[in-house]
């Protein structure tokens, strides 16, 4: 296996030492070279051809949403976002993620001891992932026009409809929710998200789509016409009482080292035996879901995967896939439509 060949863009010295010793410590990664701003990026990028660059956002001469755009029109290339753990950040880093970064990870302070090898093992993992994923699926037409399928004859076939995703799923949901209407049963969603980064997605969600789009901070009342998204840091479990559905929070251990996870909800709603649930997995690494996606399929709910040609990762549908959990595999463009034409 060739080293993957980093460039880590950063105006910090401290963060730039401490990414390019994480990063070195793999023996499947070279950091090739640093660069303090965006302009000596663009220079260093020419020079030095890096595989993936690790990008901060606030940076001197050019921001780092402006540079990303820049360089997903001109020279797409994986990008991983160094974020901060704030509000301000993470309304940023779900904007980067519009504009076609494949991922991020928290930017360590000095205080760093206790979260060192955390840290190390997620941006060692999603910097090899975006060496290899598919960067078709990441670029972006910032002018494209989204369609928004209409049910006309609703025969009802389900009354609820779960998905679930990781990475590349921020992009993936929203062009997903964006082109549905709101006379659709509820949706329920499980997303890879820490903390403060799921609150910032559902509000933008919220903001693109005829839907109603909320973040579940305690136990809710589903409803026709809304998504509900599971909170960073919690697990999403849906129960049904008193003739409907409703989503609980659990704060459990991480499931496929996940909270939430996509197999908890899931499995959640394979407890409720239901035939009349559309399941659906997208985008991510890993495996989370797959399980309880065929769990869900052996019950005789409608199972859906994300093929692996618009996936910016064929991780997670592909492992569905593999199991026989997806009775459909569907290009992204193509589930909306599939949701609406079955409903």
């Amino acid at each position: 296996m060739n080293k993957v060949r980093v460039l880590i863009v950063d105006d910090s010295a401290f963060i730039r030492v401490l990414l390019t010793e994480i990063l070195q410590s793999s023996e499947h990664i070279e950091v090739v070279a640093t660069a303090i701003d965006p302009i000596d990026a663009r220079e260093k990028i020419k020079k030095y051809s890096p595989d993936v660059l690790t990008l901060d956002v606030e940076m001197p001469k050019m921001d780092g949403i402006t540079f990303l755009k820049n360089l997903m029109r001109l020279r797409p290339m994986p990008v991983v976002m160094v974020s901060t753990l704030t509000q301000a950040g993470a309304d940023t880093t779900i904007e980067a993620l519009e504009v076609g970064a494949f991922d991020f990870v928290g930017k360590p302070s000095t205080d760093v001891k206790g979260k060192l090898t955390e840290l190390s093992s997620e941006l060692i993992g999603k910097v090899i992932a975006a060496s290899k994923c598919n960067t078709t699926a990441l670029e972006k037409n910032q002018s494209k026009q989204r369609e928004i399928h209409k049910v006309t004859n609703a025969t009802g076939q389900f009354d609820l409809i779960a998905i679930g995703a990781s990475t590349g799923g921020t992009e993936a949901i929203r062009e997903l929710i964006t082109t549905l209407p709101a006379n659709l049963p509820p949706i329920v969603m499980a997303q890879h998200i820490p903390p403060s980064f799921s609150s910032s997605f559902a509000k933008r969600l919220n903001l693109q789509t005829e839907i109603k789009v909320q973040e579940v901070l305690a136990t809710t009342k589903l409803q026709n016409g809304h998504a509900y998204l599971a909170p960073g840091g919690a697990h999403m479990k849906i129960k049904r009482e008193g003739g409907g559905y409703w989503a609980t929070i659990d704060h459990g251990e991480k499931v496929n080292r996940h909270r939430p996870s996509v197999d908890v909800l899931y499995d959640s709603i394979v407890q409720l035996k239901p035939a009349k649930c559309l399941a659906i997995i997208l985008t991510g690494m890993g495996k989370d879901g797959a399980n309880g996606l065929k769990r869900l399929s052996d019950l005789g709910a409608k199972t859906v995967a994300q093929d692996e040609e618009s996936s910016v990762v064929w991780g997670m549908p592909g492992s569905a896939v593999a199991i026989g959990g997806a009775k459909h595999v569907i290009p992204l463009k193509g589930i909306s439509k599939f949701i609406v034409q079955n409903q």
